[in-house]
């Protein structure tokens, strides 16, 4: 019993607890644990830390470029905002530009050429207190039209087919052509993008070069039509007396009590000899001038729009890098309101030989300013080639299904057959069909 006791250890002594520190005691009564200043700092896990990495990166980036977008923005506002302060006259006409913007190949959005001009370049127009038309083209070809009808009218005016209201010549703000001319050569174009170059020399063609008459579009596509064969219908063996029967009367076709109004039913009265129009004298006025008198400054912006899953990494790369594009449309700003100009560089007017751009050094880079941000064309969507091809394609479809859908308009007027129950309830739109034109 005594060895037992003495082979059993004395208990160890208790250890002292520290008294807790009066942070710790204050922190006790507000009831925030005291445990939380027990935890040691430690680093985060290898995910944690390229996921931080990689955010904090971007972020920073996109940051830093747009801070500088604003410093390069407003760099250019404070060395033309002093134009806005000039004193003018109350009855002057403003200085005034007009912004083109054609639609870019295989976008369906329109106006990403007005979008990129009203993001660069308007914010420094606006500072310098110049006024600006902007155009947008919806479909290919608005701009040349809208250029070459413009140009038309200048030139009716100035040979005077189509005098000047004296009501507007009453006006304290009158101004004669010559002095609008003037005025319109003050100002400037500006042209966005390669397409937009394209069809703004195509309509200045087009009006210092056509007639001066005024054709009407739609009259004119329906002569062509009128003209076309496949709207025809086919002639039918046989005499008079194969003349198509209301089955319902058994009475003679006729046009004037069929319940179906049908266009294609309707002829045009016989043709008689018309007075000649005011219009016609233009035709000996409408000679194109041995020379296009000066032009307004062009201001060539560079405009890329990348589009497609392909041109997605640049898109993102565009994103972070604003900057560039903030700086070239303020250094086009800048140069269009302190007049900065030059003569147009025009390409050289002897052919080049088969091997020019191999013999002769800088050949291709040798073309003068028609060749405008030509390398903008690589960027177009390779599907766009093959356009003319799928125009031809449409077409022949369209007349494989005419006939067809002819002889169904044809049967419905003259009462040969009886509407389907879809063709009563949506009369405007029915739906064509080979079974239907039986």
């Amino acid at each position: 019993m005594s060895d037992q006791n003495a082979a059993t250890p004395p208990p160890p002594a208790p250890v002292e607890s520290k008294p807790p520190s009066g942070f710790r005691t204050a922190l006790r009564y507000t009831g925030i644990p005291t445990s939380w200043l027990d935890k040691r700092p430690r680093l985060p896990s290898r995910n944690w830390l390229i996921f931080l990495s990689v955010t904090s990166t971007l972020t920073g980036y996109y940051i830093y470029d747009r801070r500088q977008c604003k410093r390069i923005k407003q760099r250019y506002i404070d060395l033309v905002k002093d134009r806005a302060e000039e004193p003018v006259d109350p009855l002057a006409w403003p200085r005034k530009v007009t912004v083109y913007g054609a639609k870019w190949p295989g976008d369906e959005d329109y106006d990403q050429a007005i979008k990129y001009f009203r993001k660069y370049v308007k914010p420094i127009l606006v500072a310098a207190a110049v006024d600006f038309e902007m155009i947008p083209g919806k479909r290919h070809g608005d701009i040349a039209e809208r250029v070459a009808e413009d140009i038309r009218k200048r030139r009716r005016l100035e040979l005077g087919l189509d005098p000047i209201p004296e009501v507007a010549k009453a006006l304290p703000t009158y101004k004669s052509p010559a002095e609008v001319a003037q005025h319109r050569l003050q100002g400037g174009i500006v042209i966005v993008g390669r397409p937009t170059l394209k069809e703004f020399m195509a309509g200045l063609k087009k009006g210092w070069t056509e007639g001066l008459a005024n054709v009407d579009q739609e009259e004119l596509l329906a002569r062509e039509l009128e003209s076309d064969g496949h709207f025809d219908e086919p002639e039918e063996g046989g005499d008079d007396s194969e003349a198509h029967y209301d089955k319902k009367s058994n009475t003679p076709f006729n046009a004037a009590n069929s319940p179906v109004f049908s266009p294609l039913q309707m002829r045009p009265p016989p043709s008689q000899p018309k007075s000649p129009k005011p219009d016609s004298l233009a035709d000996s006025m409408s000679a194109p001038p041995a020379s296009i008198p000066p032009v307004p400054p062009l201001l060539l912006v560079s405009f890329i729009n990348h589009i497609g899953f392909t041109q997605i990494p640049i898109m993102i790369w565009e994103w972070f890098n604003q900057r560039h594009k903030v700086r070239a449309g303020s250094e086009a700003g800048y140069r269009l309101v302190m007049a900065h100009t030059r003569p147009m560089n025009a390409p050289a007017e002897q052919p080049e030989t088969m091997f020019a751009d191999i013999t002769i050094p800088d050949a291709r880079s040798d073309k003068g300013d028609l060749d405008f941000d030509k390398e903008a064309e690589s960027w177009y969507k390779k599907s766009l080639a093959k356009i003319p091809e799928d125009i031809e394609k449409a077409r022949n479809k369209y007349y494989e299904e005419l006939p067809a859908k002819l002889a169904t308009a044809r049967a419905l007027a003259r009462g040969t057959r009886e509407p389907t129950k879809e063709e009563v309830n949506n009369p405007r739109r029915p739906k064509w069909s080979s079974a239907q034109s039986g």
